[in-house]
């Protein structure tokens, strides 16, 4: 296949641009022409069409728009991802959210709900279940569930599985990673897979950001969104904002990107506890 056949005129780039705006939130500009027809010459090769061109008209047809939606979304979508990424957060709701949330739940119940709202391949859900399961280990008494959603079913994919390179799992401290983390017998084999204790405690199911209504419970304790709000525009970012926090039960946390701080604009009923740190 020629190189030609990667491009996409002015008006293809305009429509899918738009499209993928509409379906996900994702804003591409001009200057991510390159990038996406890079990664949309993934599916011309696999769907066998002429170019990337005719991929994009293919997706005038709802029919087709229908059939390929959930393809199209797993090309799109940016899911960097790591292990105890943006530590200060997991410090954080160690130190001061979960013991305050603990003690506004008193003796009726002590079970938390954490919410992995951009889950991406599982990494920031197991993190906040390692961290969870250190501090009952350490003596603090309570029960906990987590849900981690994403629209990518490719990634879901593999946070259900829940096994990675080893490599991927240097950000963990050792400690964790022995407790955590089982090795395959063959000594050849570089993957790991998140012990079974924490895949129990650890749900996954597909969901779009972009939805008018999440199907998730409105008690939640602590919703983690971060690195998902800068790709859309503030409009988006404030709806988003707006219905993430309608989940939270009052008292509850929603923590943000580093990139992200300026939502508190967004949704003024916020608290600001730290500069991505929120309240209800």
């Amino acid at each position: 296949m020629h190189e030609a056949s990667r491009q996409m005129s002015d008006r293809q780039f305009k429509s899918i641009a738009e499209l993928i705006e509409g379906q996900v939130g994702i804003r591409l500009p001009h200057a991510k022409r390159l990038m996406l027809e890079g990664r949309l010459f993934k599916r011309v090769r696999a769907l066998k069409f002429d170019g990337v061109g005719e991929y994009v008209d293919h997706l005038s047809d709802e029919d087709a728009l229908e059939t390929e939606l959930t393809h199209l979304i797993d090309v799109v979508t940016t899911n960097k991802t790591d292990f105890f990424r943006e530590p200060q957060h997991f410090d954080f709701m160690r130190k001061v959210a979960v013991p305050e949330l603990l003690r506004q739940h008193g003796r009726k119940t002590r079970d938390l709900k954490i919410w992995s709202s951009a889950c991406s391949t599982g990494m920031e859900a197991y993190t906040i279940a390692m961290v969870l399961d250190d501090m009952i280990r350490t003596g603090s008494h309570f029960r906990f569930r987590i849900l981690g959603t994403d629209i990518s079913t490719a990634v879901l994919r593999l946070a259900t599985a829940a096994i990675y390179n080893r490599e991927t799992i240097a950000p963990v401290p050792s400690e964790f990673a022995k407790r955590y983390f089982l090795k395959p017998r063959d000594r050849e084999r570089t993957d790991v897979r998140v012990v079974p204790e924490l895949r129990r405690l650890t749900h996954f199911m597909r969901m779009n950001l972009m939805d008018s209504v999440y199907p998730v419970d409105r008690d939640v304790d602590i919703i983690f969104c971060r690195n998902v709000l800068i790709y859309f525009d503030r409009e988006t970012q404030r709806r988003v904002v707006q219905r993430l926090a309608s989940h939270l039960r009052p008292g509850g946390y929603l923590l943000v990107g580093h990139s992200e701080s300026m939502i508190h604009s967004a949704l003024p009923e916020l608290r600001q506890v730290q500069p991505t740190i929120f309240k209800v």
